[in-house]
């Protein structure tokens, strides 16, 4: 699944910019710069989550320090170790697998082996799964970011029941009364396939 780039800062309750993460971090800058007092809260898009970024300097400092890919974990010593053979090209990884007897048998009886049998199934069921896993992953962003920015709203609990039950039409009608920014990123997030 590709990883959205894509920011949101609030500045209280109101939103203050959207965009790409150095587009986001200028504009807080600038905000920040003007003295107010009033909270100002970076949220990764992707997962609803809020980020701290070093916000000291000039603004090519600022966009020298962001991170290059955001939402990509760094890679780990094994994966970055000398390879042998197999397909670097490909991005392969090799990592361990625990599974039964039977598994085992039935994965080293398949076309091509073990390793091809995991790629396909895996594959499989990526294309069976993707909507779902994207209304997963957009119902989590949508809750850690009313978590944080609408914990204390009235109708809050509600609201998260009708979001984890998949009612739009509640949960709308439960957020309706929230600052309009915050209502609208929450459902932006939560029922849009691309949060950005």
């Amino acid at each position: 699944m590709t990883q959205r780039s894509h920011f949101t800062a609030f500045e209280g309750q109101s939103r203050l910019a959207s965009g790409p993460l150095a587009e986001v971090a200028l504009a807080v800058k600038k905000a920040a710069d003007r003295a107010m007092p009033t909270p100002i809260v970076i949220f990764d898009d992707a997962t609803g989550r809020p980020i701290d970024l070093d916000l000291r300097g000039s603004d090519a400092d600022i966009v020298a320090r962001l991170p290059q890919t955001p939402n990509i974990p760094e890679p780990t010593a094994e994966q970055t170790a000398p390879r042998g053979r197999g397909r670097p090209k490909l991005g392969v990884v090799a990592r361990e697998v625990t599974l039964l007897p039977r598994h085992w048998d039935w994965l080293s009886a398949q076309p091509g082996g073990a390793s091809v049998a995991l790629r396909k199934l895996v594959e499989e069921a990526r294309r069976a799964r993707g909507d779902a896993d994207r209304n997963r992953q957009a119902r989590d962003a949508a809750y850690h970011f009313m978590s944080a920015m609408a914990g204390n709203l009235s109708g809050f609990e509600e609201a998260s029941r009708a979001l984890f039950a998949s009612d739009r039409r509640r949960f709308t009608e439960l957020i309706a009364a929230w600052p309009h920014d915050i209502r609208d990123h929450t459902v932006k997030l939560a029922f849009s396939d691309n949060a950005g």
